[in-house]
């Protein structure tokens, strides 16, 4: 409240209480009838003046409400996401991290650290279905269930609004979130300037036509300066930037792995794996890592599809297998020959970047 304002409801409290005090005289009787027509008259020039600035209030109340509006054309104004803040992003919190958690065990970066995909434990050396070598990057588990992004179309257009930036309503952490999402497109009227829409609630309050696809992209949300320079195919690795409640965050973009729901799902693949102690025993399973050839990286864990493939996922289904097979695997037909001690016992985010 401005200080004109307030000397205003000041008159107005003023006047009112002359008012007030006059009314009482009256019931009280007064001097008779010469006083009470000089208190009326009296009143009656202070409620006048209450008036006068009820009307100034008025008007300043106007004038509050232009400047409301104001304020609402300015809340709609486009950001420049180069000036917007940036999201906090911790993928190796208790909250975002299953098998990859950040403890005193261990040097996994901190929150907001950017992360070299390109080094271990981020990156696996293994056989694909006909025992070439391959690579692909570890994101962790995630769940079957994909994530929402939107991106934005005007009105009687067939192209995302350009220099808009995609839009997702959850992060690293956070409850619903999924490297993989589920495009949807959103139609925004054909006047819409480029972010000016910035945030999941603002779309959902926007009364927007909003069309669920079927497509479902492989893009895990990372710190910024975060890398991982390898790509199946022609694909780019540099990150990519969007809009989380307005904020901007980065991610990467696999475009190999673009795939089609099921059923509302991220389709699963099989992979096959064995640690250097197996599950159930002490110490077992994914804390004591991949078992390994001799002074070396390459792992027997053999993924069942390709990037090429039709039936490819990088959401891989994970069994495993005993080690003491380890020496005999060395594609999917030993691999599915080996003894099988656990199946389905996680589902990962291993995209395959690279075959020998």
């Amino acid at each position: 409240m401005t200080d004109q304002t307030r000397r205003r409801f000041v008159r107005i409290a003023a006047a009112t209480a002359a008012i007030g005090v006059a009314g009482c005289s009256e019931s009280d009787g007064g001097d008779g009838a010469g006083g009470s027509d000089g208190d009326m008259t009296d009143a009656e020039g202070d409620m006048t003046d209450a008036e006068d600035g009820m009307s100034d209030m008025t008007e300043t109340e106007d004038g509050m409400g232009d400047m409301t509006e104001t304020e609402d054309r300015m809340m709609v104004e486009p950001t420049d996401p180069a000036e917007a803040p940036r999201a906090s992003v911790d993928r190796f919190s208790e909250e975002a991290g299953t098998l990859l958690v950040r403890s005193e065990d261990n040097d996994l970066p901190g929150p907001d650290e950017p992360v070299d995909f390109d080094e271990g434990p981020f990156i696996t050396t293994g056989y694909g279905p006909d025992g070439e070598t391959v690579e692909y990057y570890n994101f962790d588990v995630q769940p079957t269930a994909p994530a929402p992004i939107y991106v934005l179309f005007r009105e009687g257009e067939d192209e995302p609004v350009e220099g808009q930036l995609n839009i997702v309503g959850t992060i690293p952490g956070e409850d619903g979130y999924n490297d993989f999402w589920q495009v949807h497109h959103v139609t925004v009227p054909s006047e819409y300037e480029a972010n000016t829409v910035t945030s999941a609630g603002q779309i959902m309050d926007g009364d927007y036509d909003i069309e669920a696809t079927d497509t479902i992209k492989n893009c895990p949300i990372v710190p910024d300066g975060s890398t991982a320079s390898e790509r199946w195919g022609d694909g780019t690795a540099d990150l990519v930037e969007g809009w989380y409640d307005g904020e901007v965050v980065s991610y990467f973009v696999f475009d190999a792995d673009t795939l089609t729901s099921s059923s509302g799902s991220v389709p699963l693949s099989p992979i096959y794996v064995s640690f250097n102690t197996n599950p159930g025993e002490d110490g077992g399973g994914p804390a004591s890592g991949f078992m390994t050839e001799d002074g070396s990286d390459q792992t027997h864990n053999v993924v069942a599809t390709l990037p090429d493939d039709d039936a490819y996922s990088p959401l891989w289904m994970v069994n495993v297998y005993d080690n003491a097979d380890f020496g005999e695997v060395s594609d999917l037909d030993s691999a599915t020959d080996a003894n099988v001690l656990a199946t389905d016992a996680a589902h990962v985010n291993c995209p395959v970047v690279h075959r020998e």
